[in-house]
């Protein structure tokens, strides 16, 4: 399919780099412009990106690496001017769920599956472009994103708790269950200093939004509490032998977890060989030697499903326990559960948490904090370039979120940048957008980046900003660069509450409620759609694709549904002289003549609707003479359609009713007279307009009828009798 070009007369460069056109008349004071909103953005893009990443299962600072390409990317060859393209709240949270299945969170192989999702998702948005099919995103319908934003934005919140509280679960069955298990671990223990950062943050943010939008509040919050945690001391890790925990079963406890994850870790290698083998052995074609191999993994797979919910118990008790630091008589530091204290321990400040994971624990050197979460240590420099590792189960595995995250985020990308359009009058090319934003994505994947999109809070910022090309754009990612290269010491006492504020301070634009009312007053079917889509999307979290899936299946029945049944209704003459539907405004009709209007394509899913209806019609108006069919609202006609129309003409010729059409579209006058249907109607039987066709209809139907005032040229309603006549 050949792609119309961006502009008429536009050059090659320009339909290859789009940004070229802004160059037209681009001069120093847009080029000031530029860097100043580039540097605004920046301040907003920096600690948000490593928010976001947090969120996506990733060490903070890989969130600076999906903010230093893509949005350059993105400017470059995206049709918009404005829009900021990087991290996102949901595609964050998307990408956490697609790859939970596949290894640990921030894990190397994590890792490795986040940029190997990045570039599945640039891919598919590309090759959509390129096909020219921008369009597919209309299968994504308004209630449906309505009520998946608002879910999967409560979503995103509460799954912040755990940083706010200080404290550390296991994921449950579903969302639902982690929200519990996080609320009863905060009600055991909330390490109050992390919860007071995090109020605090939530404080400066919301203040100085309120003294002015154009105060970076989120730079402002991050420096500050960065610079409390470094002289407070927020970050306290320790480490302590095994023998230094007094009570001899939880020594014992210890000792069985890291038996329990070993023997786990050597399962997941012996999985792994099971693995190797069925492949091998469907591919050489022993039938027989596959199945015993797929026995012995189903096997594998539920021993390994016992030992795991073994582990978790295991976890959810040693998370649970809070220690006190004390000292022997011989002055060895003793470490004790909270209030159960040996006589022959002194005391000491403090309360101390085991730090733990899945992995087996040194018991030469146990970790413990009794501070707060913080950054840590972030890379200087630039990622390291390289192609993601692509293996045949990942990508099977990550297909169908692939397709998701990449309709969702070009439908995020491609409302925010026709929203700034419309402030701009800049035109949008919904396939160059694609375009722009599946190279971001791929060229993300080269850096280590995971799936980005247009951000609506960072595009509102730099079209404020006063950014007048994509230039901004690459400002704001060469000012990425330099925190990478000279900032990143800084950033290390950045406590990881605050950036669950930032995550939560951003994703409460994302709800909506009034979107809810707002679908049921246009039709109460959008409204039922986005209110079950968001009840499943939260159901069914951490799998919010299904969520997704069910409201696409609820649209595409509704519509299906539409199709088979469009609107038909019966016309009369209005107070306003023109004619309506007789049912809606309560106005008689005429006992001659029927004017039925059929507003919709007519094709084989509604064909034999058109037949009922006009069959009713004849049953219920015994004096019938003749019927027009007004065909403005049937734009296309198919054979079933055509077909069923010759039947219809047909059966009420036969009843001695005679039937002519009015206002029919080219293209269906096309269809009538290549299958001969127009003669068989009879050429006088066509009106090019609904009057026309009841002017010549009119005296020979009511030619002896006791019809005195016609409800076709006369108001007549069914309350009153009607004061206007009609000409």
């Amino acid at each position: 399919m050949e792609r119309p070009p961006l502009m008429p007369g536009s050059s090659f460069w320009q339909r290859l780099l789009p940004i070229m056109e802004s160059l037209s008349g681009y001069g120093v004071r847009q080029w000031k412009s530029d860097l100043s909103a580039g540097l605004t953005v920046a301040l907003v893009l920096i600690p948000q990106s490593m928010a976001y990443a947090q969120l996506a299962g990733l060490p903070a600072y890989y969130g600076l690496y999906a903010a230093f390409l893509p949005p350059t990317v993105a400017a470059l060859f995206g049709s918009s001017r404005q829009l900021a393209t990087g991290p996102v709240a949901v595609v964050s949270l998307m990408t956490a769920v697609a790859l939970q299945p596949l290894a640990a969170g921030g894990s190397p192989a994590f890792i490795g599956y986040a940029a190997l999702l990045s570039l599945m998702v640039g891919l598919l948005q590309f090759c959509l472009g390129i096909l020219g099919l921008g369009l597919v995103v209309n299968f994504l319908s308004h209630p449906v994103i309505n009520g998946f934003t608002n879910a999967a934005a409560i979503i995103i919140a509460t799954g912040q708790l755990s940083k706010l509280f200080g404290v550390a679960v296991d994921s449950g069955g579903n969302h639902l269950q982690t929200v519990v298990q996080v609320v009863q671990a905060g009600m055991n223990y909330t390490h109050w200093p992390t919860l007071m950062m995090a109020l605090f943050a939530f404080a400066v943010m919301v203040g100085l939004k309120r003294i002015s939008v154009r105060i970076p509040g989120v730079l402002v919050a991050v420096a500050a509490t960065t610079l409390i945690s470094w002289a407070m001391g927020f970050e306290q890790r320790h480490t302590q032998p095994l023998a230094a925990v007094a009570d001899a079963d939880l020594r014992s406890l210890v000792v069985q977890f890291n038996a329990e994850t070993s023997q786990l870790e050597q399962m997941e290698a012996e999985r792994t060989r099971i693995n190797d083998r069925l492949k091998a052995a469907r591919t050489e074609g022993h039938r027989f030697i596959a199945i015993e191999t797929q026995h012995n993994l189903d096997l594998l797979n539920y021993r390994m499903a016992m030992k795991h919910k073994i582990v978790r118990e295991h976890l959810r008790r040693l998370r649970s326990l809070l220690f006190k630091p004390g000292r022997s008589e011989d002055g060895a530091m003793r470490l004790y559960v909270a209030g159960k204290r040996p006589p022959d321990i002194k005391a000491m400040d403090g309360i101390w948490r085991l730090e733990i994971g899945r992995q087996p624990l040194d018991t030469a050197a146990l970790p413990f904090t009794s501070g707060g979460a913080v950054v840590g240590a972030i890379p200087t420099g630039l990622p390291e370039f390289r192609l993601p590792a692509v293996d045949s189960h990942g990508t099977l595995t990550l297909m169908p979120s692939a397709a998701v995250i990449a309709l969702l985020g070009f439908m995020e990308a491609i409302s925010i940048a026709k929203a700034m359009a419309a402030k701009t009058g800049q035109r949008i090319d919904p396939n160059q957008e694609l375009i722009g934003q599946g190279l971001a994505n791929a060229v993300g994947s080269l850096t280590q980046s995971y799936p980005v999109a247009g951000s609506f809070s960072r595009s509102a910022v730099n079209l404020q900003a006063g950014a007048v090309s994509g230039f901004s754009s690459a400002i704001a990612s060469l000012a990425v660069v330099a925190t990478l290269f000279f900032f990143t010491p800084l950033l290390y006492h950045l406590p990881q509450s605050v950036l669950a504020a930032i995550i939560m301070m951003a994703v409460g634009g994302l709800i909506n409620a009034g979107g809810f009312v707002q679908a049921w007053r246009a039709q109460w079917y959008d409204g039922a759609i986005s209110i079950v889509t968001f009840v499943c999307t939260l159901a069914f979290a951490p799998h919010l694709d299904r969520g997704i899936l069910v409201g696409v299946v609820l649209s595409l029945s509704v519509f299906l549904y539409r199709s088979m049944r469009p609107n038909v209704v019966d016309l009369s003459l209005g107070l306003d002289k023109t004619l309506h539907d007789a049912v809606t405004h309560g106005l008689k009709e005429c006992r001659y003549i029927d004017v039925v209007r059929f507003d919709g394509p007519l094709f084989f899913a509604n064909a034999s609707y058109l037949e009922d209806q006009i069959r009713l019609r004849r049953k219920m108006k015994r004096s019938l003479k003749h019927i027009i069919i007004s065909a403005e609202g049937i734009n296309d006609i198919d054979a079933s359609g055509q077909e069923s129309l010759s039947l219809v003409v047909d059966r009420v010729r036969s009843a001695g009713i005679d039937i002519s059409l009015s206002s029919v579209h080219e293209p269906v006058m096309l269809v009538l007279r290549r299958t001969h249907l127009l003669h068989k109607i009879g050429e006088d039987h066509f009106y090019s307009t609904l009057k026309q066709a009841i002017r010549a209809i009119h005296e020979q139907t009511h030619r002896g009828g006791s019809e005195r005032d016609c409800p076709l040229t006369s108001v007549r309603t069914l309350a009153s009798t009607p004061e206007f006549k009609g000409a």
